[in-house]
C-alpha cells in the first residue's frame, strides 16, 4: 500500500493567539514585499492555516488584515521612541534611533511602502496611522527636550528632523543600507543638534533648549 500524505494538523490556539499568529505572518510578508504583492493565500501559507480561517478572523479580507498589521507595526514604531528620561539627551536619542533603524532594517520593503504611499491598499486610515506615529515621536522629543509647550519654530524644527529621519531611512535602504547603521545613527543625532542650533539663532525658546543640551554634555 502507498502511504497517504499526512494532513497538516492545526495547533489549537485561543482566538487572540490565532489572531496574533496571523498578524505576525502578515507583518513578516509585508516587511519584504509591497502590500499589493501579498495575497491572503500567502498569509495562510505562511501561518500554516487555510484561507477560510484567515477570512474567519479578518472578514474584511486583505484590506482589514493590512490595516490590522499596520496598526501593529505603528505601535512597534511608537515604542521605539519610548525612552526613559535618564542620562544625556544625545545618548537617549541615540538609543531611540538604534531601535528605529533596527525596525527599518527588519521591515525594509514594508517600511518603504508604508512611508512612500502609492499602495493600492492605502487609505485615509492607513495614512492617519503613519501620521500618528510622527506626532507621537514629536511628543516624545519635546519631553526629552524638557519643553511642555513648544512654540511654532521649535515644533517646525522637530517635525522637519523627523521628516529627515524618514527620508534618510528610505535613502539608506535604496543605497543597500550604506553607510553602516551606527554611522547613520550618529549622523542623525548630530543633525538634530545642528538644526536646533540654527533655529536657536531666531528663537529664544530653542536657544534655551540648546543651552540645556550643552549643560547635558558637561555633566
Amino acid at each position: 500500500m502507498t502511504p497517504q500524505a499526512a494532513t497538516p494538523a492545526y495547533r489549537r490556539l485561543s482566538v487572540e493567539q490565532r489572531r496574533s499568529q496571523l498578524l505576525e505572518s502578515a507583518l513578516a510578508l509585508f516587511a519584504h514585499r509591497a502590500p499589493e504583492d501579498v495575497s491572503l493565500d500567502d498569509v495562510a501559507e505562511a501561518a500554516g492555516v487555510s484561507r477560510p480561517l484567515v477570512y474567519r478572523y479578518f472578514p474584511g479580507g486583505k484590506q482589514q488584515l493590512y490595516e490590522a498589521a499596520l496598526t501593529s507595526a505603528a505601535e512597534a514604531l511608537r515604542l521605539c521612541f519610548d525612552e526613559p528620561r535618564e542620562g544625556p539627551t544625545a545618548a537617549r536619542l541615540a538609543r531611540v534611533l538604534d531601535r528605529y533603524l533596527a525596525f527599518v532594517d527588519e521591515h525594509d520593503t514594508g517600511f518603504s511602502a508604508l512611508l512612500q504611499g502609492g499602495s493600492v491598499v492605502e487609505t485615509s486610515r492607513t495614512t492617519a496611522l503613519v501620521d500618528g506615529v510622527r506626532r507621537a515621536a514629536a511628543e516624545h522629543l519635546y519631553r526629552h527636550l524638557g519643553v511642555a509647550e513648544p512654540g511654532p519654530r521649535l515644533r517646525m524644527t522637530v517635525r522637519m528632523w523627523i521628516a529627515a529621519v524618514e527620508a534618510s531611512s528610505l535613502i539608506w535602504l535604496d543605497e543597500d543600507k550604506r553607510p553602516p547603521r551606527d554611522e547613520l545613527r550618529d549622523w542623525l543625532v548630530e543633525q538634530f543638534t545642528a538644526v536646533l542650533v540654527v533655529t536657536a539663532g531666531r528663537d529664544p525658546q530653542t536657544a534655551a533648549v540648546v543651552a540645556a543640551l550643552a549643560g547635558d554634555d558637561r555633566d
